[in-house]
């Protein structure tokens, strides 16, 4: 063989060769690797940044659905007190304590009032910085212009001393002439209140007209907004985030910043433009905005952007947000990337730190193992030079089976080394993954935790609101009927007597006439004047008239009082027919026939039952409001027939009870349309109903499941079917559990 060919190579150590390779595949993977994990931390940051400003969209929607909802369900609930009686408008003064118990129980209302349609009214304020609501009154108008007379007040809401009087022209204010030209419940607007303190509201309006279409009254409330700026602070996951609200012309509404959105200036309060904010996320933010829409009039559905403020990169979602009464706001969320970022880069750093590590590592345990490679193949090569100098003993030792062994378990040796580092990095990229996963779970929790909070706050207030009205209601209830039930039994006790009275002068005259047939001219002009056979047929026919008259009224006031059950607070036992039959009597005008539809019938189907040991007062109320449901759906679904249509298919409502072992059942059935399955599921969930915006406030079954069934331990059910009517079954224990114990 001719070694010589070989000159013309460069020759490299066996060394060096195994080395450079292998410490080549570690730095590519390891720079691999760290790049994968930079990018699978961006996108976890871009994944998360949009999960939670979602989460924060939602819970703002929710919080803005259900906050900006208060002022209009107040005033339907005072357009029913009017259409009921129980408010009375041209009674300025109770109007004006009436409005001021409403106050104390909303605390965000800055005013809640009326005006006439002749400029007189009454209201009652809750300004910024006063101790205690006032009670205004403007009894007297000319040409709408009304001298205002606003007092302080005690805890009872008795006027103690004149505040101020001032000139108030009803009929130049935005929140009186919006709602008349619109002529239906409406957002006037955001406004605001001078003074040393100052706020901004949002001013709700409702009109009232009469039967003939006339305008009666417009009921005005003013919600303050600071509270929606309260919730915005307390939803903040970071203090770096911020959410704001602003109007379609730029001006703040709310904010999660501790600046307000408005300055006063010279006692006089000003509204801030989202662009001119003291806060300069949210100022950056809105100068962004208008770089990039120009008109914000123009963004109708949910937008994304990012930019960069200070360094940093912002992330920033901007989502509409209407509702049916006329406003129109954009829901503004930003959230810096820095706020993920911390952990993504630490995990970053430890991540790139066990690189350098393991290539390190790998580096010195490559050098080990070539020397430890080169070593036998040196010993190898020598001993095949031996061979070809002739020395075959040498060879023979040099050739032997143990140094290919030692040869194979080097590499086997090395090759476990590289799964190792292998697996410490795979090792290090689980932890990564592992700690955003329990980022996220995190993040959930406690928006779920948030979520399920503020669902609770809103059904205990809206039950509070619920229970109060209902107090008041029995109480004015009896209070009325206490009033009524004085003269009417001094009206009824006397007819007796009046009767007996006038059978003896009707006696006395026919005396006059068996035993004076022939009375003087005079007398006798008298009684053809007065038709006396007439009159005396008539009198007692009008006797007999007025004492059925009484005897009705009495029933009624009976039934009033035993509806209310103001005496009766404590559990006791009492007869369930005498609170369904008076249910039903306060029920009357509504049940009796009316121009567009007959009467609806009502069928009683008593079995004999005990008496049975309840809350008198609070299972009347479940009777009200079950009634009330049925007359509802039977008029809503005679409501686009007519009146021969109608007739051919009587209304009814069927009431049966009956008696079993240790329980009695109440069954309330009519034959209305009847309910889906869908909304026969969800029926005494709180805050759900199938009723039109302003005529029901999804309480009244829910409300009722809760007397029934813990209150009472009993049982609520519905029954249905579409076409079929529905029917309401009540199961109640004729004694409470303590009795059996």
């Amino acid at each position: 063989m001719n070694l010589s060919s070989s000159r013309g190579f460069v020759k490299l150590p066996l060394r060096l060769i195994l080395i450079v390779p292998f410490v080549v595949q570690i730095s590519t993977s390891v720079g691999l690797v760290g790049y994968l994990s930079f990018k699978n931390g961006q996108k976890a940051v871009n994944e998360l940044a949009d999960q939670v400003m979602n989460k924060t969209n939602s819970l703002v929607n929710q919080h803005l659905n259900s906050y900006l909802a208060i002022p209009h369900q107040i005033n339907q609930m005072n357009a029913d007190a009017v259409n009921t009686g129980l408010l009375d408008l041209q009674d300025f003064e109770r109007a004006g304590k009436y409005f001021w118990k409403q106050m104390q129980l909303y605390k965000n209302l800055g005013y809640n009032g009326y005006a006439l349609a002749t400029g007189q009214g009454a209201g009652s304020g809750n300004y910024p910085g006063s101790q205690a609501s006032t009670i205004d009154l403007f009894p007297r108008a000319v040409n709408g212009v009304s001298k205002v007379y606003s007092y302080a007040t005690d805890a009872q809401g008795n006027r103690t001393k004149l505040l101020s009087t001032y000139d108030y022209n009803i009929f130049a204010q935005p929140w009186y002439v919006n709602t008349v030209k619109a002529g239906k419940p409406i957002w006037s607007g955001v406004n605001t209140w001078d003074g040393e303190v100052g706020y901004i509201a949002a001013s709700a309006g409702y009109p009232i007209y009469d039967k003939n279409g006339k305008l009666v009254a417009v009921f005005g409330i003013d919600l303050l907004l600071s509270n929606i700026s309260d919730f915005l602070r307390q939803i903040q996951i970071n203090q770096n985030d911020n959410v704001f609200i602003i109007e379609r012309n730029g001006l703040l509404v709310a904010n999660s910043s501790n600046q307000k959105p408005y300055v006063i200036v010279n006692r006089q309060t000003k509204r801030l433009a989202a662009t001119d904010s003291r806060d300069p996320l949210i100022q950056a933010t809105a100068k962004y905005l208008q770089q990039q829409l120009g008109d914000l009039q123009q963004i109708q559905d949910q937008q994304q952007f990012t930019f960069d403020f200070k360094g940093d990169r912002q992330f920033v979602k901007v989502t509409p947000w209407r509702d049916q009464f006329g406003l129109d706001w954009l829901v503004v969320v930003t959230i810096p990337e820095a706020n993920f970022m911390e952990q993504i880069n630490a995990n970053t750093r430890t991540t790139i730190a066990l690189c350098l590590l393991t290539l390190v590592v790998a580096s010195i345990v490559g050098i080990y193992t070539s020397g430890w490679i080169t070593q036998p193949i040196l010993q190898l090569s020598q001993a095949s030079q031996e061979i070809a100098n002739g020395k075959f003993n040498r060879l023979v030792e040099v050739k032997g089976i143990s140094e290919l062994e030692i040869l194979a378990q080097s590499f086997n040796h090395m090759g476990r080394q590289l799964q190792e580092s292998f697996t410490a990095l795979e090792t290090a990229n689980q932890q990564l993954e592992k700690t955003n996963a329990e980022l996220e779970q995190r993040v959930e929790v406690r928006t779920a935790e948030l979520q399920a909070t503020i669902a609770e706050l809103h059904y205990t207030q809206a039950q509070m609101v619920q229970s109060e009205k209902m107090s008041a209601l029995g109480q004015m209830v009896a209070g009325v009927a206490h009033e009524i039930n004085n003269p009417v039994n001094f009206i009824h006790g006397n007819i007796t007597y009046v009767e007996e009275y006038t059978q003896d002068l009707l006696h006395l005259v026919q005396l006059y006439q068996k035993y004076l047939p022939e009375p003087p001219l005079e007398i006798q002009e008298a009684l053809v004047a007065i038709d006396f056979d007439f009159l005396e047929q008539d009198l007692t026919k009008i006797l007999q008239s007025m004492q059925m008259g009484t005897n009705r009224i009495c029933e009624i006031v009976l039934s009033l009082r035993n509806f209310s059950r103001l005496d009766e607070a404590e559990m006791k036992k009492v007869d369930i027919h005498e609170g369904i039959d008076s249910t039903l009597v306060i029920l009357n005008n509504r049940l009796k026939a009316k121009p567009d539809r007959p009467e609806i019938q009502v069928i009683k189907e008593y079995g004999k039952l005990p008496l049975v040991e309840c809350y008198a007062g609070q299972l009347n109320q479940v009777f009200m409001n079950i009634l009330n449901n049925a007359i509802d759906a039977l008029e809503e679904r005679d409501r686009n027939h007519t009146l021969e249509e109608i007739q051919a298919q009587a209304s009814t409502i069927c009431i049966s009870t009956a008696a079993q072992d240790r329980t009695v059942t109440i069954s309330i059935k009519d034959n209305g349309p009847g309910i889906t399955e869908a909304v026969r599921s969800k029926l005494f969930d709180p805050f759900f109903t199938t009723k039109p915006v302003g005529k029901g406030t999804g309480l009244g079954l829910a409300i009722s499941y809760q007397i029934v069934t813990e209150k009472h331990g009993g049982k609520l059910s519905c029954y249905s079917q579409p076409g079929q009517g529905a029917e309401f079954l009540i199961e109640l224990p004729i004694l409470q559990a303590s009795a059996y114990s």
